[in-house]
């Protein structure tokens, strides 16, 4: 069976955790913050989950995660 190919948008976006999730970043902290509370800001700066759906698509344009 040939090698898959990584999706190479996906290997610069999404890690695995050493359990086998997915981790991401937080959407809407790049610009336009001067509106956004710092408290928000903040929370953006924590690493989230994929989950649902989601994971199972992430991991087939990752065949090589865990």
């Amino acid at each position: 069976m040939p090698k898959l190919k990584t999706h190479s948008g996906a290997k610069k976006r999404f890690k695995f955790t050493s359990k086998g999730k997915i981790k991401r970043k937080k959407a809407y902290a790049s610009h336009i913050l001067a509106k956004k509370s710092q408290e928000r800001i903040r929370r953006f700066r924590k690493q989230g989950l994929v989950l649902g759906k989601e994971e199972s698509l992430i991991k087939k344009l990752l065949p090589y995660g865990r």
